[in-house]
């Protein structure tokens, strides 16, 4: 696999196969590093489908590094809500403040320069340096990571730091001197297409004759995943005269607004018997149930808590659940 001759062909085959099947995606029709680096921060944690429709509206209302530096908090996360992982759009908005302030609005093209920068590792900096300046850098990404693990049937669970220095060594002996931009995009569209999670199809594979992979459909092999914790979060619904009490978030939402939380001994028992909405949503490791309560004025109130307009939710960043909660509970609730 890894003879010139062979590294050639694997490159020349792959290339072609993109050239007819590769994906139309909007961030490989420009070179223009913030567009690309905004991508890549969508891309981590969410599908493609999803990350499509934020991708054009972010560019709409922060076209480049100084009117993202600009923004305020508030303005960045409302325009990422929906997307989750909320770290992320802080870790973009701070990224672009330092790209304003050290390097005067242009970004550094320098691998290292680039993972200096707030929430960049090393995939983040290798996918800015081949997809914008076309440097030679290997990634590993989910996709490329199970490309790698077969072609060169690595039986070792990827989730170490160890194995994973070995993909990106694997990723390394791959990789062109040039034109990296494309064969870097062929390769993850190659494990997005053909050499997909479950089912590979390996009679359609371009490359399946330098595949080294006995078993293709059990690796790459992960170890166990942590156990799903279970959690349930109490939160008040307020509504008093055409009004909302919400409260800013310190936790894992932070910086968002969510209806205030409950605290034990915050309220007669009695106000807790039937919760007016409940609903059940994914966070990281943990499945969370959030249970709803109706009340009037209870000892809630804190410095985080403002009262909002019904009609000023469109214009605030509320967390993903608590945003679903209260279109519900405002289109079947009246005061």
């Amino acid at each position: 696999m890894t003879s010139p001759q062979n590294l050639r062909a694997f490159r020349s085959y792959l290339l072609r196969w993109f050239r007819r099947h590769g994906r139309d995606l909007p961030w490989r029709q420009t070179r223009d590093p913030y567009a690309i680096l905004v991508s890549e921060f969508m891309l981590q944690q969410t599908q493609v489908a999803a990350v499509i429709p934020y991708y054009h509206e972010w560019l709409r209302r922060f076209p480049d590094f100084a009117s993202l530096a600009h923004a305020c908090e508030n303005d960045v996360l409302r325009a990422w809500q929906g997307l989750g992982y909320y770290v992320r759009a802080r870790n973009l908005h701070a990224t672009a403040s330092t790209v304003v302030d050290r390097y005067r609005g242009r970004f550094p093209r320098s691998v290292e320069q680039m993972q200096d920068l707030p929430g960049i590792g090393k995939y983040t900096a290798h996918a800015v340096a081949s997809f914008a300046f076309d440097q030679p850098t290997p990634i590993v990404e989910a996709n490329t990571a199970r490309v790698l693990t077969r072609l060169f049937d690595f039986r070792k669970p990827i989730d170490s730091g160890a194995a994973r220095k070995t993909l990106w060594r694997y990723a390394a002996v791959l990789i062109p001197k040039s034109s990296t931009r494309v064969y870097n995009s062929a390769l993850i569209d190659l494990g997005a297409l053909v050499c997909v999670a479950h089912e590979p199809k390996c009679a359609i594979c371009p490359v399946n004759k330098f595949c080294g992979a006995k078993n293709p459909q059990l690796l790459p092999v992960r170890k166990s995943p942590a156990p799903t914790k279970r959690l349930i979060e109490k939160h008040a619904f307020v509504l008093r005269r055409g009004k909302i009490l919400l409260e800013q978030s310190s936790s894992c939402w932070r910086g968002m607004w969510i209806l205030p939380p409950l605290k034990p001994g915050s309220c007669k028992q009695s106000s807790l018997q039937h919760p007016v909405y409940t609903a059940i949503f994914p966070f990281t490791h943990h499945r969370v149930t959030l249970r709803v309560y109706r009340l009037r004025l209870c000892e809630v109130a804190t410095n985080r808590q403002r009262w909002f307009p019904l009609r000023s939710l469109d214009s605030i960043p509320i967390a993903s659940p608590h945003c679903r909660a209260l279109r519900a509970l405002t289109a079947a609730v009246s005061e």
